[in-house]
Parts: structure tokens; C-alpha cells; sequence
């Protein structure tokens, strides 16, 4: 029994001897099952779980394979194994499931260059506009999935559970179906494979998604260490996707910065157990960072990027100039709403900037990042720069005094659990009742939800507030009486803040008043850029 175990199996005689051992007397089909999926090859290798290299760990994967691939922008992303999956082109028509897709050929985006992705599971698209092409155009199949959603169906089928309710995404298209997983590649304007309906049930008289759990064949997790028995430890912000991903497939492969003996890795730092992993390999690629961004000498980024209130400080004739004195003015008065104390999640973009003004009033939050950290400090100096400490936008950041790291699980199950005190987003549009849009314009622009789904899928505990220009770059209102854009989440968002003015919404009531006026900025001149009604607040009525 025991040559059997070690004849089939991908793992080392290690593994074959423990699950011998846990399968005493069961009948023959139960140790062979993990690996049904795809047939696994004999492989010439060392023995035990460490390959010589990632060409030898990858030698059984074929077209048509189902491939979770850690990592959030380019930290964390297992680039050894997408590199020796590139060499291999007669390797098609993979599907992918992993957050986005990397950047120009970075990352996944590698594997978008080569042809070699048929569909991707993500739920963020950003910069990459290879991949917004190649879905705009029909020649690849996208399935947008909320950040928190992705990472609990790999979780899910890592646990055996098929299925989960989840409030993200109740009231959008993600419940409707109307996001199109591909477009028809002779007219584009078509829809070739249309998006899933999903199930929606009633709990304690909140709205319920069911959605469904994923399973893969393979996955590529990048880990700092690993033992000879395959258990793992990740490093800060990369942990990321690793873990859930690690354990969801049936044959998990590791690249690791270091390989240890078993006895190394003190057994209460154990990340990811060996039991989840069925391969390890050196990391040999070059660790990638996809935004450095620095302060200046002892100068945080504050101090360079300070608020500028006086209606004569925001008059410039450099265009550029005059936008980041906008973007800063809001950021400033949506720190002012901030109080000491506060778990406060800053979304990408312009909600990234209210942190330069907490540094300057004195307000102490616990800045929650939606990736895999607590207390997340300014941005780093040349020196302090670490590739596996980025922040929700992937630019280099620092750590806190108190900080915590964790993987993406975790962080979700703190978002829709209500844990989040507030949740400062960006949009495109905000309806008088609260409902918003961020995401996408369909056939012409498509960024992915991300995580702003899951963000504004508990609006009762967690307060949603936007920070966004008052108009678009075309002079329209960006507040309406109904949004025209696919809907991240309903009557979700409780306050508006925007270069001209302060505005709070009741949800229930849907209505929203407008409670405060820029420096410098009359209501008129509210009242003539806003298409959506609103009411005047009693202090701006005398």
C-alpha cells in the first residue's frame, strides 16, 4: 500500500508516508482522490517536495488547466512559475483566477502577451490595458467578481463548502447578471457570454447573494519561506491571496525566497501548513514593485503636499497644479469628519490622500487596508522601500508602531462584518438616495470593482463616504437624482464630499442635503452644477 501511495502520488515520501498513515484501512479510491482532476505525470525529480526548479515543477500542467495565482498588483505574484509557464506556449487556454493581472509585462500580464489566458477570474483590471482591450474587443473572457467575494470562494473550496451567501453585490450587476463575461470578437457591441444571475435570499431582512465556490487544479503562491515539508510563512502585504489560494487546488506549488530545513520555521509562525503544499520551488525572479513612491529626505509626504484652503492659494494657470490642490482640499475636509480612534479603510486614488492630512490635525486612526494590514504608515524613504509593504493603490508604504498584518480573507470578513468604522471610496456617480457608481462604463471603460463591492456591502455599521471632483472633465454633475452607471452598491454611501461642498444623505429616507460650502464657493454656484435635488442644511439657510 504504501509503494502504491508513493507511486501516484505528486508528493514526497514524506507526504505518501503521512497519508498512508491517515488513511489506514480506507478503501483504495479515497488516496488517490485529491488529484482527480488532471492526471498527473511521473516526474523525474530530487526527492522529497523541492524541485530542482519551476520547468521541472510544471512539467504535468496542460491546456486547458485551471491555474489560482497569489499576489495583489505585483506583490506577492509567483512570477518564477508564470515565467516558466511563458517558455511553454503550447501550454492554452488557461483559465486564471487570481485579483488582477499585472502590469505591461509584468506579472500575469506575461501570460496575456503570450496568448496563453482564455478567461480570467479577477476583480480589477486598473492599469492594465492590454487586458481592458482584449475584453472590450471579445478576444478574452473576463468574470468580475468582488475582491472579498473572490477571496472567500477560494476559501470556501479550500474548507469542501460548494456555496455561501454574501450581502457584496446585492442590487448591481453582479446580482443581475449584466456584466458580460465576454464580448462577440466580430462585433463587440455584442454580448457572446453573458454574466451568471445569482440566487438572492433573505436573512434577518438583509438581501443575500449566493455564490458559488471555485476549485482549481493548480496554484502558483509565492511564500519568503518554506521548509522542506512544504510549511510556509509569507511576508507582510504579501500574503495577500496566498493562503486561500495555497489551499484551495489540487496540487499547490510554491516558490519560496528561502528553503529551509524542517525545524526552522518555529511551529506558531507557520503561515500556509505543509500539508496544502505539494511542491516548492526557488524563487528566482526578480521581485517586482509596481509603484515606488517615496518622501523626500525627513520630510513625510505631508509636509510637501500640504491642504490648501484659501480661495487664493487654488487660483493657478497650470491645470495640473490647480487638480492637485483640488484633490488635496477634499482629501483635508474629509479628514476633518475623522475622529480619534477610528478603523478607517482609504480606498485607491484620491481617499489615499486624506492620510497626508490626519498627519496634520492630529487625528490617530487604525488605517485599514483592504489588502492584509492595520496601521499603515507614510510613504517610505530610498532606504525603507520593501516590495511586500504596499498600500491599496500598490504604492510602497511603512508600517506603524502596533501594526498587524493578515491575508485577504480576513481582511473582507472585517469589512462586511462591520468592524470598519468608515470606508472612504472614490466615484463616478452618487444618486440622491445613496446609491453608487465606480467601476466601469460599459464599452468603454472597465477598471473591475475590486474591493469597493464588499465595501459598501454593510453601510448600516460601516459609514460610506466619497471624496470626488463635484463635476467630470466634461462639466457634468457627478451627483444625481439616479445613477446611469452600473451600480457598485444601493443606497449605500451616507456622505458626499467634493470640491464645491459637504453633502449628507439618509439612506432610508433617500434624501440628501447639503450641509457645508467649500472656502470661496457660493450656493449658488452648488445649485448650479448639481443636477441631483437636495436640500439646504438649516446652518447654510441664515
Amino acid at each position: 500500500m504504501i509503494s502504491v501511495c508513493c507511486k501516484r502520488s505528486t508528493t514526497s515520501s514524506h507526504g505518501s508516508f503521512h497519508l498512508k498513515s491517515l488513511s489506514f484501512g480506507l478503501p483504495r479510491p479515497i488516496l488517490t482522490a485529491r488529484f482527480l482532476s488532471i492526471p498527473v505525470n511521473q516526474i523525474k525529480r530530487s526527492t522529497g517536495k523541492v524541485f530542482r526548479s519551476a520547468d521541472e515543477a510544471i512539467v504535468d500542467v496542460k491546456s486547458n488547466s485551471l491555474i489560482a495565482s497569489s499576489g495583489f498588483g505585483l506583490c506577492g505574484t509567483p512570477d518564477t512559475l508564470i515565467e516558466a509557464v511563458a517558455q511553454r506556449p503550447e501550454i492554452k487556454n488557461l483559465t486564471l483566477i487570481s485579483n488582477n493581472a499585472g502590469i505591461d509585462k509584468s506579472g500575469l500580464a506575461l501570460l496575456l502577451h503570450s496568448g496563453q489566458i482564455t478567461k480570467l477570474i479577477g476583480s480589477y483590471i486598473g492599469a492594465n490595458k492590454l487586458l481592458e482591450n482584449l475584453y472590450l474587443t471579445g478576444q478574452i473572457s473576463l468574470e468580475l467578481t468582488p475582491q472579498g467575494t473572490l477571496a472567500e470562494k477560494c476559501r470556501a473550496g479550500a474548507a469542501g463548502i460548494p456555496a455561501f451567501y454574501t450581502p457584496t453585490g446585492y442590487g448591481t450587476p453582479v446580482q443581475t447578471g449584466l456584466i458580460p463575461i465576454r464580448y462577440s470578437a466580430q462585433d463587440p457591441s455584442k454580448v457572446e457570454i453573458p454574466g451568471e444571475k445569482r440566487e438572492v435570499r433573505e436573512f434577518d431582512g438583509k438581501q443575500y447573494l449566493l455564490e458559488r465556490a471555485i476549485k482549481a487544479d493548480y496554484a502558483f503562491v509565492h511564500v519568503w519561506k518554506a521548509d522542506k515539508f512544504g510549511n510556509c510563512v509569507f511576508r507582510y502585504s504579501a500574503q495577500n491571496f496566498g493562503g486561500v489560494m495555497a489551499r484551495n487546488a489540487r496540487v499547490t506549488i510554491v516558490e519560496a525566497e528561502e528553503i529551509v530545513e524542517p525545524g526552522e520555521i518555529d511551529p506558531d509562525q507557520v503561515h500556509l501548513p505543509g500539508i496544502f503544499v505539494n511542491r516548492i520551488v526557488p524563487a528566482t525572479a526578480k521581485k517586482q514593485i509596481e509603484r515606488i513612491v517615496l518622501r523626500s529626505g525627513t520630510h513625510d509626504q505631508s509636509s510637501s503636499n500640504s491642504t490648501i484652503k484659501s480661495e487664493s492659494n487654488m487660483k493657478t494657470d497650470d491645470p495640473k497644479l490647480a487638480a492637485k490642490i483640488k484633490r488635496e482640499l477634499i482629501a483635508g475636509r474629509a479628514a476633518q469628519e475623522l475622529k480619534d480612534g477610528m478603523y478607517v479603510n482609504l480606498g485607491i486614488g484620491m481617499p489615499m490622500l486624506v492620510l497626508n492630512s490626519l498627519s496634520r490635525i492630529r487625528i490617530y486612526i487604525y488605517k485599514v487596508k483592504m489588502e492584509s494590514l492595520v496601521r499603515m504608515g507614510p510613504y517610505p524613504t530610498a532606504e525603507e522601500v520593501d516590495g511586500d509593504i504596499v498600500n491599496a493603490g500598490k504604492e510602497t508604504v511603512t508600517l506603524l508602531p502596533g501594526a498587524s498584518t493578515f491575508d485577504s480573507s480576513e481582511s473582507f470578513a472585517m469589512i462586511r462584518g462591520g468592524h470598519v468604522d468608515v470606508s472612504i471610496l472614490g466615484a463616478m456617480q452618487v444618486s440622491r438616495s445613496g446609491d453608487l457608481a465606480n467601476f466601469m462604463i460599459p464599452g468603454k471603460s472597465v477598471k473591475g470593482m475590486g474591493g469597493a463591492m464588499d465595501l459598501v456591502s454593510n453601510p448600516d455599521s460601516t459609514k460610506v463616504m466619497i471624496v470626488m471632483d463635484h463635476c467630470d472633465k466634461h462639466g457634468v454633475s457627478k451627483l444625481v437624482n439616479d445613477c446611469q452607471l452600473p451600480l457598485t452598491g444601493t443606497r449605500c454611501v451616507s456622505q458626499v464630499i467634493t470640491d464645491l461642498a459637504v453633502f449628507d444623505i439618509d439612506r432610508i429616507a433617500g434624501k440628501m442635503t447639503l450641509v457645508d460650502l467649500q472656502p470661496g464657493v457660493t450656493l449658488q454656484e452648488v445649485q448650479e452644477k448639481t443636477d441631483a435635488e437636495f436640500e439646504i442644511g438649516a446652518n447654510l439657510k441664515s
